[in-house]
């Protein structure tokens, strides 16, 4: 019994080792200042607000993100918005997403190939993850010699809130927003290459 109580601590040693191990090399995800910096971002109250406020809502508009902007940090002029988040997008932090006859809409969500679908009544809009272990929108009929490492594709209906009266109201009001008219009609307009 007693090279198996010897073997016993030797395998709770280990153990105790490994956890160790485990605690001293877990890093926490870098904060926002880290993240710009690990960018080459120079670091500003302005950037740090701006991503915080995307991170915060996803699909935010630029108006939506300076109205989050001034309630954190106070006065900031709108082009100091459009600036921050251009740098932002520039350097991989923010995704940029321009929906048919949209504003332009910005996320944190980069790197991984996914899409949207959005809301034709009250705006509404989500991430749809691209197939699992298949992505056919990165395989065209016809690449044309391009290195293809994203696929973008947006899709268009009705949410549930999007059926309810309060927000048919706000898209039957008298003048409509232009944008609204301007959406492809036919959900299917906007498809993979490859789904024939």
């Amino acid at each position: 019994t007693g090279l198996s109580h010897y073997r016993f601590r030797l395998f709770l040693d280990s153990i105790q080792h490994m956890t160790h191990d485990l605690r001293v090399t877990s890093v926490p995800p870098p904060g926002p200042a880290d993240l710009l910096r690990q960018h080459g971002v120079q670091v500003t109250a302005q950037r740090l607000a701006v991503l915080r406020a995307v991170t915060g809502r996803p699909h935010s508009t630029a108006d939506e993100v300076a109205d989050r902007v001034r309630s954190e940090i106070g006065a900031i002029a709108r082009q100091a918005v459009y600036d921050a988040l251009g740098v932002l997008v520039d350097r991989g932090l923010l995704r940029r997403i321009q929906p048919a006859g949209s504003p332009a809409r910005y996320e944190r969500r980069v790197g991984d190939n996914h899409h949207h679908l959005v809301c034709r009544t009250c705006d509404r809009m989500v991430d749809v993850d691209c197939a699992v272990d298949y992505t056919p929108c990165l395989n065209p009929s016809e690449d044309w010699q391009f290195e293809i490492d994203e696929a973008e594709g947006i899709y268009w209906g009705t949410c549930p809130r999007g059926r309810t009266s309060a927000c048919a109201l706000r898209v039957s009001a008298p003048n409509p927003p232009a944008r609204a008219q301007q959406r492809p009609t036919n959900p299917r307009s906007i498809r993979c290459p490859t789904a024939r």
